[in-house]
């Protein structure tokens, strides 16, 4: 029996090294346009559990854990940007207030399914038309629920955060290491 990360995710990776080194990892192809859900949270635990699932399904045997994150404004859901513009948009959005990062999570064990969503207050300080211009003309913005990374350029924006740092970064290393003790994997 093998752990398997299912996500491509450089930072969840890291992220997943600091449970164990013993894991690989493997993505899944799910369409994520086609998954709808009630709430933002409800979203990422659908999109999580639809990754681990289409893993699992070709490694029974193996542990799988599906991770999805989104930010979360109001009801309303940020993902990935698609391009500058709407990074921008996001930004601004997020600028001067605060917003909840959602990251849904799903384990497939020894028959076993476990899935959850962390929920992580985030609150950016105000923001210049010169810093957002500054921060998206980065990469750092383009492969991030939200159009930031908390760990890199955007650390400088947040004001204050409640709950698992972690989870912002799209892994909640406490809850998942505790989901792997309860379900007999570690």
């Amino acid at each position: 029996m093998g752990i398997i990360l299912a996500s491509s995710s450089p930072r969840r990776r890291e992220l997943m090294a600091l449970i164990t080194p013993d894991y690989t990892v493997r993505t899944s192809d799910v369409d994520e346009r086609a998954i709808r859900a009630e709430t933002p949270a409800l979203l990422a635990q659908k999109l999580a559990a639809a990754k681990c699932r289409a893993v699992a399904e070709s490694c029974p045997e193996d542990v799988v854990i599906g991770c999805d994150t989104v930010v979360d404004v109001d009801g309303a859901v940020f993902g990935k940007p698609a391009d500058r513009d709407d990074a921008r948009r996001m930004i601004r959005v997020l600028a001067g207030r605060g917003h909840l990062v959602h990251t849904g999570v799903c384990i497939a064990a020894q028959g076993r399914e476990l899935c959850f969503a962390a929920t992580t207050k985030v609150v950016f300080g105000a923001l210049s038309d010169a810093e957002i211009e500054a921060y998206i003309a980065t990469d750092d913005p383009y492969d991030k629920a939200g159009a930031y990374g908390v760990q890199n350029g955007a650390a400088k924006f947040v004001a204050g955060i409640e709950g698992c740092y972690f989870n912002v970064m799209g892994f909640p290393v406490s809850r998942v290491y505790n989901a792997l003790k309860e379900l007999d994997v570690l």
